[in-house]
């Protein structure tokens, strides 16, 4: 959750910071809960131009804050898919964080097999382990004091109680998608999967993390990064080398 920077060019869903005509890969990120696309304006920068990099927008964020709120998160990858079809003519890999991994994964699994060349997965334990804290149903105070307890929010937005107020709704869509989220058995992707977590996430741990496997027929890699839930903001270069390496070799 970020204060949102200039976009070069924008659709509802789809945003692409730094368009990249030539690149010969492109790497569709999903925001974590409360999260949005801005959050990977960074990553784009990095990346650009040997690799365009998309942001999916939820809707009731920002830009689209008047929007309902998706709080189902089954529902969400299916509107997504569609939004997604256009940008897959040429090669394409997924980065999801928390919500948005388990997120990747669902819109990933509705793609004609062979789509992905790769699925990044961040702070998420695999579909099948489930965990729900109730975060959803608590009070704004908890809420607030949870965002501020991992690290992953910009102390302004916390200071701000205006800005709370617009963001907070999607924040609880956002924790009741993740939390009521539940696998159903299917087919397994064939691309590969690398689950990404921080030694001291008390969100994911290690064995919930390496389930992550069986969900694909593909190499499977998990990376411990010294850290917390967002471990990722203090390890980006390695992160970015990462996904250099991966699509842009």
């Amino acid at each position: 959750m970020t204060l949102s920077p200039p976009v070069v060019d924008t659709s509802a869903w789809i945003r692409c910071f730094h368009p990249a005509p030539s690149a010969p890969a492109r790497l569709v990120c999903f925001p974590h809960a409360g999260g949005s696309a801005s959050y990977f304006f960074p990553v784009s920068r990095a990346l650009s131009p040997q690799v365009e990099v998309l942001g999916v927008q939820y809707p009731g964020r920002q830009d689209r804050r008047h929007e309902p709120c998706v709080s189902d998160l089954i529902s969400l990858a299916e509107m997504i898919v569609p939004q997604i079809e256009p940008w897959l003519d040429r090669p394409v890999a997924f980065f999801g964080h928390s919500l948005g991994a388990s997120l990747a994964y669902e819109v990933a699994r509705r793609l004609p097999p062979g789509t992905l060349t790769g699925l990044f997965v961040s702070g998420r334990g695999a579909p099948t382990r489930v965990r729900n804290e109730g975060m959803h149903l608590a009070d704004d105070h908890r809420l607030i004091a949870d965002l501020a307890r991992m690290s992953g929010t910009d102390p302004a937005v916390l200071a701000d109680e205006e800005i709370l107020r617009t963001v907070l709704p999607a924040l609880r869509a956002d924790y009741q998608a993740a939390e009521t989220y539940r696998y159903h058995p299917g087919p397994p992707l064939t691309c590969p999967i690398t689950a990404l977590i921080g030694n001291l996430d008390d969100q994911v741990s290690e064995p919930e993390a390496r389930p992550w496997a069986d969900r694909t027929t593909g190499p499977f890699t998990l990376r411990t990064f010294p850290g917390g839930h967002f471990y990722l903001n203090d390890h980006a270069p390695e992160i970015i080398t990462l996904l250099r390496t991966h699509l842009a070799p």
